[in-house]
């Protein structure tokens, strides 16, 4: 396959064995004083799932706006389906404004964006027109009623492995909004504070961290529970009270930064599920990968290439 048959550059393996998941929150900008800064941990999710050849479908909200115009540009530049993506006459497409401070960045996450009123009869209508082989969804985007309900629509439409990626931000979310979250999931994906949070709220076992998760995940009947620890790598709760895990990854560049690693850990998580391996193997590969995103800005590379090395590796 050439590169003028094939812009986006992806192997002919992914490009042939792409898997439908769909993707349901918030896409936003963080906004620095010189320069605004496209994410949201969907859509960061959506570019590496694009980028390994799967069928990304974000079903979001944004704003008549410049920063949707940017949106819209970079995902048609990534060839990502944008069927999904509703456009919002009144509210903005969604921002962080980002203020330096003498000690570093402090986010500020702008309240009643167009992300918050993600509308439920269209989300059903495209939900039920796609039929994903996965849903991923977060907390972000259950802070605004009217896209709670259609969550709970494009939940209750995919007959799909649901896929949580907790990413709890301070203020927006509460104890209701954590369990409904939880009572919908079948696979969660938290970090190692967030289990802490979880394990106090919930009034699980503190004698260790595995004793929490294991009475998480038989309180709310997930068929998986993973954990990331940062550089001290990751486990997770699979077959049982099983726990396998993997060791922090020594990184061979630069450390740039860490945004986004979560999200990029949990592309491969999903992709591993789909694909069906081995629980240690999914592990390794999401730790490796989202290792490596630390040694680039920002949340995504912004070449393809970066990913040519893990296709071949892992395929």
């Amino acid at each position: 396959m050439t590169q003028e048959n094939n812009p986006s550059g992806l192997s002919e393996f992914t490009t042939a064995n792409k898997k439908l998941i769909a993707l349901f929150g918030e896409v936003l900008a963080d906004i620095f004083p010189d320069r605004s800064v496209l994410g949201g941990a969907p859509y960061n999710v959506a570019r590496h799932l694009r980028a390994f050849g799967m069928h990304p479908l974000l079903i979001t909200r944004t704003g008549n706006d410049s920063i949707n115009s940017e949106f819209m540009a970079e995902m048609s530049r990534l060839e990502i389906d944008v069927s999904g993506v509703q456009l919002d006459a009144t509210y903005p497409t969604g921002r962080v404004l980002v203020h330096l401070d003498e000690g570093g960045h402090r986010f500020e996450i702008m309240p009643d964006q167009a992300y918050d009123h993600i509308h439920a009869g269209v989300t059903h209508l495209v939900t039920m027109s796609s039929h994903p082989e996965m849903v991923y969804f977060g907390t972000l985007a259950q802070r605004g009623l009217e896209s709670r309900l259609a969550l709970d629509r494009f939940l209750s439409d995919a007959k799909s492995p649901r896929f949580l990626d907790m990413n709890l931000r301070a203020p927006w979310y509460d104890k209701h909004i954590i369990r409904r979250s939880l009572l919908r999931a079948d696979i969660v994906k938290i970090n190692e504070d967030e289990l802490n949070e979880l394990s106090a709220m919930f009034q699980l076992p503190r004698s260790s961290a595995e004793a929490g998760a294991l009475a998480l995940k038989k309180r709310f009947e997930l068929e998986g529970l993973i954990v990331t620890c940062g550089a001290d790598g990751a486990w997770a709760l699979f077959d049982g009270d099983v726990v396998t895990s993997v060791a922090g990854v020594r990184l061979d560049q630069k450390m740039v930064d860490t945004v986004g690693a979560g999200d990029g850990f949990a592309a491969i998580c999903m992709i591993g599920i789909l694909c069906q391996w081995p629980v240690d193997l999914m592990l390794r590969r999401a730790n490796d990968f989202a290792a490596a995103l630390c040694g680039v800005r920002g949340a995504a590379p912004e070449s393809l290439d970066f990913y040519e090395v893990y296709i071949k590796e892992w395929y």
